[in-house]
């Protein structure tokens, strides 16, 4: 469901991030932001849009956990090479997921703790996951039109892929919705972005920083 119009904007990107900066820390020194949204929503391009407003931030993809077989099964492995490293203010390490040679990389990236760290994919804001975020925020695009958008960006050669993703972001969302926890909603425009008040501002769903 999109938010009415008549719903007043929060602010520019710059805005936007001088609010994240101003947030508690969520993950040990760290105030993780998650970027959700359906499948070809824009949450990358946003992402890196939002690092840049922030001066530089970590962006950190799911995509690098999840696999062809595990769409959305990769919560333990981000839990246990990302959010508990960070957690203890130490240096995250992590072997990306190789979606061409279908196996994870033998070369491990490390993330050092930074003021906010980005972690965009979909379902990024999932309920395991929103007790390390200090924020999550929503691409808020229906599904059949960032599908779409998807499909005409990753064009016939992924055809078979998003065959299969489509029934998978339902069934994941059906259970585990992230939109309802939201503290913004993020609409692209022709010339940029408009930010809303989310689900969470309104209700009161705010994430609670993980304290463990």
């Amino acid at each position: 469901m999109v938010v009415p119009m008549r719903t007043q904007p929060v602010g520019t990107l710059d805005a936007l991030a001088r609010r994240l900066r101003a947030l508690p820390p969520s993950c040990g020194p760290v105030r993780l932001v998650a970027v959700d949204g359906h499948a070809g929503s824009g949450k990358t391009t946003f992402a890196g849009r939002l690092a840049e407003a922030l001066g530089g931030a970590p962006v950190l993809h799911t995509d690098d956990f999840a696999t062809h077989e595990q769409l959305f099964g990769w919560t333990e492995r981000l839990r246990t090479h990302v959010l508990t490293p960070l957690a203890r203010g130490t240096a995250a390490r992590y072997a990306p997921y190789d979606w061409v040679e279908r196996r994870f990389a033998a070369t491990r990236r490390r993330l050092d703790p930074a003021p906010v760290v980005l972690l965009e994919g979909v379902g990024s804001g999932r309920r395991a996951v929103r007790p390390w975020l200090a924020r999550l925020l929503w691409m808020e695009l229906p599904d059949r039109d960032s599908w779409r958008r998807g499909r005409l960006r990753d064009g016939p050669e992924l055809a078979a892929f998003w065959d299969g993703w489509r029934p998978a972001e339902r069934a994941h969302f059906a259970d585990d919705p992230s939109r309802p926890y939201a503290g913004e909603l993020v609409l692209q425009r022709k010339e940029g972005y408009e930010v809303l008040p989310g689900p969470a501002a309104i209700d009161g769903n705010i994430p609670r920083p993980h304290t463990a």
